[in-house]
């Protein structure tokens, strides 16, 4: 094993920032740059570039014009490398939201979607997914109905995350499948607030509820499985490996 050790090698993808701000070198000569010290390190080989298109966000018309606005750094970037002539094997990057206009970005050599595998309220109100395609829902049970107007569920943060919906209304911590008409109006730890005021039924203690989060991502991450449901019965489960592992 020790031998075989000795002769890797490790690929290495340069990140490139595509207008988001968050991570990665502007696109240009300081790429090519990085590349070439990691052409002369032992071991390591430039491989390509990545980013992430956090940038493409919102209705589709926004995110069509924040997807030029993407290809433009893109094609930056790899003019640079063909100045220098240096070969970009691989140029990956994306997002859910702009995965459906990847297409219209020359050069990308593949997409890195990742909501899209359960989707969520945000991925729904920009129009990416239809609310059927969203396949996740947190399970919960009214724990009260004693304030009027009001009735409290036993999912908080600690089971929704307490990310904000950044899309369509902007407002709200979750979408109660049962009735549109109830909102889930706010968080605590072990408690959603519920806002039943336009609620015909009155809600009573032990009454099931299910939320399609917000954020699915973070949502996943605060639960130890994932429980497969087809046509309504439990068929499987999926064991959350990244789970607790943030050291």
């Amino acid at each position: 094993m020790a031998e075989l050790d000795a002769e890797s090698s490790l690929g290495v993808l340069v990140e490139f920032d595509a207008g988001l701000g968050r991570c990665g070198l502007p696109p240009g000569p300081a790429l090519v740059e990085l590349a070439q010290k990691i052409e002369k390190m032992p071991r390591l080989l430039f491989e390509g570039l990545m980013s992430f298109f956090g940038n493409v966000w919102g209705p589709e018309e926004e995110r069509k014009k924040s997807v030029k606005q993407v290809a433009e750094r893109v094609e930056i970037s790899l003019e640079a490398f063909r100045k220098a002539r240096m070969p970009v094997k691989i140029v990956s990057g994306g997002s859910t939201p702009s995965a459906a206009f990847a297409h219209e970005i020359p050069g990308l050599t593949e997409i890195r979607p990742g909501t899209y595998v359960f989707n969520d309220l945000n991925t729904f109100y920009q129009g990416a997914c239809k609310i059927e395609d969203c396949a996740v829902r947190v399970v919960t049970r009214v724990v009260s109905n004693a304030v009027s107007g009001r009735a409290m569920v036993d999912a908080g943060s600690k089971a929704l995350s307490s990310d904000c919906l950044l899309s369509g209304p902007k407002t709200g911590h979750g979408l109660v499948t049962e009735n549109p008409d109830i909102r889930l109006i706010g968080l605590s730890e072990e408690h959603g607030h519920l806002d039943v005021t336009n609620v015909a039924r009155k809600l009573r203690v032990g009454d099931v509820l299910s939320i399609i989060p917000n954020h699915v991502c973070t949502c996943v991450n605060m639960h130890d499985d994932v429980f497969l449901l087809r046509n309504g019965e439990v068929v499987g489960s999926w064991r959350i490996a990244a789970r607790g592992k943030i050291r």
